[in-house]
């Protein structure tokens, strides 16, 4: 288990090791590459499956944002199933970046752009957000980022988070219905091993009216 402060620094410690998982992503069975100093590089993470099977079919076109990539199964996920979408898989964790990109050429995936979060152009808005975000780096980290992006999608459009049940799922649930802009409306999608599926949706007829502060 790699420790929140390791995972989620822009520059793990240690030498790079790089090692190779047997995965199956949008029903394709692949061989990609993880490392150490990263989320989850043994497998797909539990939190991560329940957030793949339960959210609905990507846009098939716009930009799409994997907020904490790791090492890119939800970025990967998205580019292979909306070929004509930019999905764009933002994470701190510089290794973690690389790693996505290794995959996303691999598998031919020229839809894919692996950055950290200060390289994403400030005016860009999303047609979804998918999420398993990084709950151990704590409250006032992940409160941080998430009104950072969420409030950059486009009207009529969701994003979907998943957080454990006993990581306070409930609570942020919560939290996120009274600090988002008054357009959104957060609900509980799914529950499944212990996780909940967060859905927030901005209703149409708004837009990207309030400065994202960059934090």
């Amino acid at each position: 288990m790699v420790p929140a402060e390791h995972y989620f620094s822009a520059t793990p410690g240690g030498e790079i090791v790089y090692k190779t998982i047997s995965v199956e992503l949008a029903g394709r069975h692949l061989d990609l590459t993880t490392a150490n100093g990263i989320f989850s590089p043994e497998r797909v993470d539990s939190g991560t499956q329940v957030l793949l099977a339960n959210a609905p079919a990507p846009p098939p076109g716009g930009n799409l944002l994997d907020l904490g990539c790791g090492w890119g199964p939800i970025a990967l996920t998205l580019a292979m199933e909306s070929p004509h979408a930019t999905v764009w898989a933002v994470d701190v964790n510089r290794r973690a970046i690389e790693l996505v990109r290794r995959n996303a050429e691999a598998l031919g995936l020229s839809n894919v752009n692996a950055v950290t979060p200060d390289d994403v152009p400030a005016e860009l808005a999303f047609m979804t957000i998918w999420s398993n975000p990084p709950i151990r780096v704590g409250k006032n980290e992940l409160h941080a980022m998430l009104l950072r992006w969420l409030p950059r999608l486009e009207p009529g459009t969701d994003a979907w988070l998943v957080v454990q049940r006993n990581l306070g799922s409930d609570s942020l649930h919560r939290w996120l219905q009274a600090e988002l802009p008054d357009d959104f409306a957060v609900n509980r999608a799914a529950t499944n091993k212990g996780y909940r599926v967060l859905r927030a949706r901005r209703r149409s007829g708004t837009g990207m009216t309030q400065e994202i502060p960059l934090v």
